[in-house]
C-alpha cells in the first residue's frame, strides 16, 4: 500500500506528566520524529501525511493519595504541558483518582480545569508558544535523539513486534519506574506531601470516597444473567466458533468475525476469551475445545 494512502489517519496518545518543560519537550519531539521517519524510512511525500495528531491524558501515576486536594495543581500543570506541547485534544484526571472511581464532582472539577485554561490563559492563542526558547528546544533536540536511540535499539531487535515478544519493552518500563520508586524513596524526587511537606492524618484533606451504588451493581449483574439465559446457544456457539477459526487462518478477517459473534450473541468477556486462547494466551471457552482441537488436526 501507498503510505500516503492511509497514515494520514493515524494518531496518537500520550501520557502528560508533570514535569512540564520536559513534556513539552516529549511532544515537539514526537512532531519532529512523525514527520522525519515518514519521509526517510516510509517515503510519504503528501504533506498531510506528516501531521502529527495525538491526544493526552494526564498522567494519574503523579497522583497522590496523601494530601489529595494538591493533585487539583498537579492536573493543571500536566494539562497545562499538553497544551503548550500541542496536543489536539485532552483528558484530564480528577484528583480523587488515587483514592476511588472519580465522583461527578471531581469529573467537573477536571473538565473545568480544561476550561480555564483554555478560555482564562491565553495559551491556547499561539501555537507552539515556547519555541525559540533556548531551553526548550535543547530539551527538544535531547528528546529527539534519546527517541531515536530507542527506536535504533527496538530496531536492532526485530523491531516492535519481537521487542515486546521478548519483553524488552516491558523491562525498560520496570526499570524506569523502579528508577522513579527508589528516587522517591531516597528524597532524591520530591513529592509533595509523600516524602516532603507531609501532614499529620489528622490534618489531610477528608475527601468522600465514591461508591457505587451496591443496588446498580446487583441490577447488571441480573441484566446480564437474563441476556445470557435468553440468548441462542446454537448461534452463540456458532459465532464463537467461527471467531476461533478465522483467529487461527491469517487469510480471514478477524474483525469481522467478531461483529458477528456478537451478532450471534456473544459478550465482550466471551470474544476475548476465545481470541485468547486460540493464540495461545489462555485457557478456552467452555464448549470450544474441538474447534482448536480439529484446527489442530488439519494442519
Amino acid at each position: 500500500m501507498n503510505v500516503d494512502d492511509f497514515v494520514h489517519r493515524f494518531t496518537f496518545f500520550f501520557d502528560s506528566s508533570i514535569s512540564l518543560f520536559e513534556e513539552v519537550a516529549k511532544f515537539r519531539a514526537g512532531r519532529r520524529l512523525w514527520a522525519r521517519l515518514l519521509q526517510e524510512r516510509f517515503g510519504a511525500k503528501n504533506p498531510r501525511s506528516l501531521r502529527f495528531k495525538f491526544h493526552a491524558q494526564t498522567s494519574g501515576v503523579d497522583l497522590t493519595q496523601q494530601q489529595p486536594i494538591n493533585n487539583i495543581a498537579r492536573v493543571a500543570l500536566q494539562a497545562l504541558a499538553a497544551v503548550l506541547g500541542g496536543t489536539q485534544s485532552l483528558h484530564t484526571d480528577a484528583y480523587d483518582e488515587a483514592l476511588a472511581t472519580p465522583s461527578s464532582e471531581t469529573a467537573t472539577i477536571a473538565i473545568m480545569t480544561q476550561n480555564i485554561i483554555a478560555e482564562e490563559t491565553g495559551v491556547a492563542d499561539v501555537i507552539d508558544p515556547l519555541g525559540g526558547s533556548y531551553y526548550v528546544e535543547t530539551l527538544t533536540n535531547e528528546m529527539e535523539q534519546k527517541a531515536l536511540e530507542v527506536i535504533e535499539s527496538v530496531d536492532a531487535r526485530g523491531g516492535m513486534f519481537e521487542a515486546v515478544r521478548t519483553g524488552f519493552v516491558q523491562a525498560q518500563i520496570g526499570e524506569s519506574a523502579q528508577r522513579f520508586q527508589e528516587k522517591v524513596e531516597s528524597g532524591e524526587q520530591t513529592v509533595v506531601g509523600v516524602n516532603k511537606y507531609q501532614l499529620p492524618v489528622t490534618e489531610e484533606a477528608n475527601v468522600p470516597i465514591y461508591r457505587p451504588d451496591p443496588r446498580a451493581i446487583t441490577a447488571q449483574y441480573e441484566r446480564l444473567a437474563r441476556y445470557e439465559n435468553n440468548r441462542s446457544q446454537t448461534a452463540l456457539r456458532r459465532g464463537l466458533d467461527e471467531l476461533a477459526r478465522a483467529a487461527g487462518d491469517p487469510s480471514c478477517n478477524v474483525f469481522g468475525a467478531i461483529i458477528e459473534g456478537i451478532r450471534n450473541g456473544a459478550t465482550h468477556g466471551e470474544v476475548v476469551g476465545t481470541l485468547r486462547r486460540e493464540l495461545g494466551f489462555g485457557a478456552p471457552y467452555p464448549g470450544t475445545e474441538h474447534v482448536n482441537r480439529t484446527r489442530r488436526e488439519t494442519t
